[in-house]
């Protein structure tokens, strides 16, 4: 059995992020830990600062299966393209290989829910060992929806 890991973004805006993420993988917002209501009373009762407060923000699969991400504020933008993108299988439930076209059907719906929340089409690609749509986040990171 291999390591656990999580994925960590650098960003902007955190909390934004993690929420057009949470949707992107069909995640949730990570609950503040137990004992406490909110993020802002742990934030409070730990001594972070208010200035502080909105730099952190994480997803989790609800399963429990999938890699906890985690979004923390940079004062930098982004400069470069990712060396390192997610792809993001949403086509791939249950579904043999030779049913492209109901493929393409459910990665354009997904396509379109994340447009929504400000991810940018890059462009399709589409070749014989897949077909994927590569998208920018509301930051520019790339990920592939397939």
């Amino acid at each position: 059995m291999g390591l656990g890991f999580q994925v960590t973004f650098d960003a902007h805006d955190p909390m934004r992020l993690a929420q057009f993420w949470a949707v992107a993988l069909e995640y949730e917002m990570q609950p503040p830990p137990s004992g406490f209501e909110s993020w802002e009373q742990f934030a409070r009762t730990v001594g972070i600062p208010e200035e502080k407060w909105g730099d952190f923000a994480a997803v989790m699969d609800p399963a429990g299966e999938g890699p906890r991400v985690f979004f923390q504020r940079v004062p930098e933008g982004k400069t470069a393209k990712n060396r390192v993108h997610l792809d993001v299988n949403v086509s791939q439930r249950g579904l043999a290989l030779d049913e492209r076209a109901e493929r393409r059907e459910i990665v354009a719906r997904h396509v379109e829910r994340l447009k929504g929340l400000g991810a940018t089409y890059v462009r399709e690609v589409d070749e014989p060992n897949g077909y994927c749509v590569v998208l920018q986040d509301p930051e520019g990171n790339e990920l592939c929806v397939q």
